[in-house]
């Protein structure tokens, strides 16, 4: 509106009824006031979880007292240069699924799988995950160098000892699932496990989902020398998902806060 006034040299009242605009929306001037700690609080948050956007930015900043709507926070977040960058995604062809059964209470159903990745040397090393389905925790989270059964199977007994036993393990097809020791250790703890079909990732959707915030928002960001380094960030990372993380489809609540609530009722 003021370039129209300055370059057709006309007033504020010709260039208003021209485009309709009333006279008192151009000289609105806001009274919105932003809290000076406000904006720090984002940028805090938004530079301790990178690959964060600002939807969960704002329910971390709710949950830490800030009485904010999103708009606001996404205006800000925008000003400040935040935005994550899109990974683009391969396309793949439609096919048609059956819905899969979902669980109906904690410890139900576990997924597992494995993420690899490189030390900075570029020795290769593994993280063995599992993830309850109806809670969204990471019941089982480590890093090492050789995971054969025996050890994806201790892994699992200490998993246990603080999380009690599930009734079915959904895994692919990989040899540390399929070998006579995990299969003997299944069958002496009575867990039912359900094998995916080869080839088929979506079959194991909740480990796949998992697998893929951690790697983006812990092993992405980080650059890792040596295992006990790994082990050590992997762990704060764990609890950090488990307590601290709000997840969208436990309406904004934390694996854990989800799984007290639950068992509350």
């Amino acid at each position: 509106m003021h370039w129209v006034q300055e370059h057709c040299s006309v007033t504020e009242r010709h260039a208003c009824r021209v485009f309709g605009l009333p006279r008192s929306t151009r000289r609105y001037v806001s009274r919105r006031t932003e809290p000076p700690e406000l904006r720090e609080a984002l940028r805090e948050s938004a530079y301790a979880h990178p690959r964060f956007g600002y939807r969960r930015v704002h329910w971390l900043l709710e949950r830490r007292g800030f009485a904010v709507g999103q708009r606001r926070v996404r205006r800000i977040y925008r000003e400040e240069g935040l935005t994550v960058r899109r990974r683009k995604r391969k396309r793949f062809k439609r096919i048609v699924r059956e819905p899969a059964t979902l669980p109906r209470r904690p410890g139900e159903r576990w997924s597992m799988d494995f993420v690899h990745d490189q030390f900075e040397n570029g020795r290769w090393y593994r993280v063995f995950t599992a993830v309850d389905d109806f809670t969204r925790e990471s019941v089982a989270l480590h890093a090492g160098t050789s995971l054969p059964s025996a050890k994806v199977t201790e892994v699992l007994d200490q998993a246990m000892a603080t999380r009690g036993r599930p009734k079915r393990i959904v895994c692919d097809n990989g040899s540390e699932f399929t070998s006579l020791w995990f299969m003997q250790w299944a069958a002496r703890h009575g867990i039912d496990i359900q094998y995916i079909q080869p080839g088929k990732p979506t079959q194991n959707a909740f480990a796949e989902s998992f697998n893929g915030r951690f790697r983006d928002e812990c092993l992405n960001t980080h650059w890792f020398s040596t295992l006990p380094q790994a082990r050590y960030i992997i762990a704060a990372w764990q609890h950090h998902y488990n307590v601290e993380r709000p997840h969208g489809s436990l309406d904004r609540q934390t694996p854990e806060e989800f799984r007290l609530t639950y068992l509350s009722q």
